[in-house]
């Protein structure tokens, strides 16, 4: 019975998730500054988790100085940290996903022409056009959310981090904020068709400043710090 119910959350959960891309691809006139796109993801993230009966519950709001951007960091255990993350932490994100994505219609598509930034990972090239593009966002007032593990984990442990995202943060020169997800794993494991109720928590660490300097070296520093607090406060799903 429980696997009927967590097939069925899925299905409106894919139902929830077409309904607000068609708003968002009908209201692409209208999102110039990308207010509108993050108030749709916003209202999409609130109605998605309500019906799947998750709770996201959200610590570290303190360490957020409302009037900075930052890159936000954080590990990847279910597709449900994304719309934890956007409905839990009080800032305008811009997400940083992979390009595969855009396949999925209507989904895929609002994703295209929204306000995300899309990377192509088998392209070094092209990836980095997408950091650049990333870092000019962040220059004109928005923060940026990447997944440097790269992709889910698939056991619940926490996994190496790709040097993307501290490349990124060095280039726009600002701040990194570590986020932990727990709980999330449980909820919608990678390969699982099968939604569970639950809580997710969410743990805003404190800013951390690039040291100054560019390169593989300085990139390497800043995520060992970053990888160090949020492995501080992850626990193994």
């Amino acid at each position: 019975m429980s696997t009927v119910l967590g097939f069925l959350r899925a299905v409106a959960g894919a139902v929830v998730c077409m309904v607000f891309a068609t708003l968002t691809l009908i209201t692409l006139p209208f999102n110039r500054k990308g207010m509108v796109f993050h108030a749709l993801a916003r209202g999409w993230a609130r109605v998605l988790l309500f019906i799947c009966g998750v709770e996201v519950h959200v610590t570290g709001r303190d360490n957020l100085d409302r009037s900075k951007t930052y890159v936000y960091v954080s590990n990847h255990a279910s597709l449900f940290d994304i719309p934890a993350i956007i409905a839990g932490v009080p800032d305008q994100i811009r997400i940083v996903y992979k390009r595969e994505l855009e396949r999925i219609p209507l989904f895929g598509w609002g994703l295209k022409w929204g306000s995300y930034i899309g990377i192509d990972r088998g392209k070094g090239t092209e990836a980095v056009r997408s950091l650049e593009k990333a870092a000019e966002r962040i220059r004109k007032g928005a923060s940026v959310l990447l997944f440097a593990e790269g992709t889910r984990t698939t056991d619940g442990r926490l996994q190496p981090f790709k040097r993307g995202a501290f490349n990124l943060a060095i280039k726009a020169g600002v701040p990194v904020i570590p986020l932990t997800v727990n709980g999330s794993y449980h909820i919608l494991p990678k390969r699982s068709v099968s939604v569970r109720p639950g809580r997710v928590n969410l743990l805003l660490g404190t800013p951390i400043l690039p040291e100054g300097g560019e390169g593989k070296g300085a990139e390497v520093r800043l995520m060992n710090e970053v990888h160090a607090a949020i492995e501080g406060n992850y626990i193994d799903q």
